[in-house]
């Protein structure tokens, strides 16, 4: 068997990788030394730097202070005013309103294209129809929906106006689209009657329609008909039919910077989510400067992220970040390999994709299906980029060199607005397995339970030590909850509850939450660690591992796996790979393999709820988030049966 390195090998080692895509003219930053002397400047002065990002848009009236007061109170650009719509689309529209904006394609086959100056038409007249029914700046608007042309026309008049929006995926339980509705209270709801996925049609409007009594501050419903059939209720009105009698266009309101923009939800465990407040203008200044360098973004690009509108990192990188950059997005409703894997290569292929943002899972399942697939297709990919979860290094090598493109795994938190540790493509060296250096403009540490800074190599917390603009500002009608949740850990300092490694060339590796690192007889293991020993076995597909209670040991590894290879051998090879690449200390108390794994509609593997299923024997914490529910009683059965 090939010799396995651990995660700590890997570290370690000088091994990396030079871009082959060149940055464009507008990143400074064409090397390694001049990333690091850039680096250390931004971070001297917080305020000065971000002032110059800011600068790079459109303003209506310059701010006073560039940074103002500290965690967890601080602000941005303060008495500065602008407006994130003019920026994302009036600006382009002005300059180059043929320039196609928005390529919006299904799983059924169907498509539409939007250039920048029908967006900015379409969104002024939407966002005047929203003035006409009385919504004003401040005000709730909720959007249950898919990713449609329509959700950035709803998205991008709330910005126009001010009020603030709260996206909601539009996969939710009824009761989990209920729970967010009632605590925001939103005037209008703006959903869609149905969408596709799987070749299923799935009625969204029914589950709006089963819980709308229950939430008496809507107003309106405002419904975006994709099929001819659909009957409207009262208080109902077609989205068509609002863009087709509304004839007035308003120009976008002045908004400060540090008012906020809108709400979205963190996924919950077994207590509620957290409804996550951000600042429109900040949001938009940190989503920018996000996808500038870990996507450099230009003229000639068609762009691709795969992710749904109901997960933040959409809005950073395409409905906010891509649009502020003039690009052209794509936006895909269903199923990425519905009705097979062919039609995400030929999406690929027909449209020319160049850019693609995409989660690590989907890159796990594109390489199962190895290069016969992916060789059929003329791909010239020249960057892939990607957020959710660690990524092992078989699957980076693998689509290297299968595409030929960059690779640039990125971190980030719903909470920090964007992923803010990333490669500067075309310009840093690649490590495979890392999440990139530190933005510009992002301070941080790693520390140890005491707040000590860690040595590079050795593992800690990861905590932010400075703001930054796209920063969460508050948890919706709880900011003593906000400072509690985030500062009272390590005062003075945003924590991250992640758990991370600096290593020598200042890459950071993001090896899971602190509670998953299990502690066996004294020894500490990270999750990450085992599953890239996992991942480096032929035929497997995906891994999982997760810490289970032990009197004896303390914790003891618990691995899951999916592979096409039903082997009974198969486990030992996981065995011995973990075995040879961290010590027989590791070794799993269980292997067990199971169909699929529980994921998000984002790709991030539920691991919580593989332990509840082991531990209690069912979940009983939110299951809202999860893309295949079908899978709990799957994994259930799997379980027993190999118990």
């Amino acid at each position: 068997m090939k010799e396995v390195l651990s995660v700590h090998d890997i570290i370690d080692s000088d091994n990396y990788i030079s871009p082959k895509f060149r940055s464009d003219d507008n990143i400074k930053i064409k090397s390694n030394d001049d990333y690091y002397q850039f680096y250390k400047k931004s971070i001297e002065n917080i305020g000065d730097y971000w002032a110059g990002v800011a600068s790079e848009l459109y303003w209506f009236k310059k701010w006073d202070i560039n940074m103002h007061g500290d965690f967890p109170d601080f602000k941005f650009f303060l008495n500065g005013y602008s407006n994130v719509c003019f920026n994302c689309i009036d600006r382009h529209a002005l300059k180059n309103p043929d320039k196609t904006a928005i390529i919006w394609l299904s799983e059924d086959g169907l498509e539409r294209k939007m250039d920048y100056r029908s967006l900015m038409i379409y969104t002024s007249k939407f966002a005047s129809y929203l003035r006409s029914i009385g919504i004003k700046k401040g005000d709730v608007v909720a959007i249950f929906m898919p990713n449609r042309i329509e959700s950035f026309i709803a998205v991008h008049a709330c910005y126009r106006i001010g009020a603030i929006y709260n996206i909601i995926f539009s996969g939710f339980s009824t009761k989990a689209l209920l729970d967010r509705l009632y605590e925001t209270m939103p005037k209008v709801i703006i959903t869609a009657d149905k969408t596709v996925r799987r070749g299923k049609v799935i009625n969204i409007k029914e589950k709006l329609d089963s819980i709308i009594n229950n939430v008496k501050s809507i107003q309106k419903v405002i419904i975006v008909k994709r099929f001819v059939d659909t009957s409207l209720n009262k208080n109902e009105v077609s989205f068509e039919d609002v863009l087709k009698e509304t004839n007035d266009l308003i120009d976008p309101v002045h908004i400060e910077a540090n008012e906020p923009g809108f709400v979205i939800y963190t996924s919950g465990t077994t207590s509620r989510p957290k409804g996550i407040v951000h600042s429109g203008i900040g949001f938009m200044v940190g989503a920018y400067h996000n996808v500038k360098y870990a996507l450099d973004l230009n003229k000639s690009d068609v762009y691709w992220c795969t992710a749904d509108i109901g997960w933040l990192t959409f809005p950073i990188f395409e409905l906010v970040g891509g649009l502020a950059h003039g690009a052209t997005v794509v936006a895909y409703e269903g199923a990425l390999d519905f009705p097979g894997i062919d039609n995400f290569y030929n999406t690929l292929e027909k449209y020319k994709i160049n850019k693609l943002f995409t989660a690590p899972t989907f890159l796990r399942m594109l390489a199962r299906y190895g290069n016969e697939t992916a060789s059929k297709y003329n791909i010239k990919l020249d960057l892939i980029s990607l957020v959710g979860e660690p990524l092992d290094t078989k699957t980076w090598y693998w689509a290297h060199d299968t595409f030929g493109a960059d690779i640039n795994n990125t971190y980030g938190q719903t909470e920090t607005g964007s992923a803010w540790t990333s490669s500067i493509v075309g310009a840093t060296y690649m490590r495979p397995g890392s999440a990139g250096l530190p933005l510009p403009g992002h301070a941080f540490k790693i520390i140890d339970d005491t707040g000590k800074e860690v040595k590079t190599g050795e593992a800690g917390t990861l905590v932010i030590t400075k703001p930054f603009p796209s920063l969460a500002r508050s948890i919706w009608n709880d900011h003593n909850k906000y400072i509690n949740q985030y500062f009272s850990v390590f005062p003075n300092f945003y924590c991250t509850y992640d758990s991370a490694i600096k290593d020598k060339f200042g890459h950071i590796w993001v090896i899971g939450r602190t509670d998953d690192v299990i502690n066996v007889s004294g020894h500490r293991i990270s999750t990450m660690e085992m599953e890239n020993s996992i991942m480096s076995v032929p035929d497997i597909s995906e891994a999982a591992v997760i810490g289970i209670d032990h009197e004896i040991k303390g914790t003891v590894p618990y691995v899951f796996f999916t592979s096409k290879n039903t082997d009974n051998e198969i486990k030992n090879k996981i065995s011995s790979a973990i075995e040879s690449s961290i010590g027989r200390f590791a070794m799993p108390e269980k292997i067990i393999m199971i169909p699929e794994m529980p994921k998000t509609r984002s790709g991030k593997i539920m691991r919580r709820l593989l332990k509840e299923i082991v531990m209690h024997g069912d979940v009983s914490g939110d299951i809202t988030g999860l893309e295949n529910p079908d899978s709990i009683n799957i994994i259930k059965n799997a379980i027993n049966n190999q118990k």
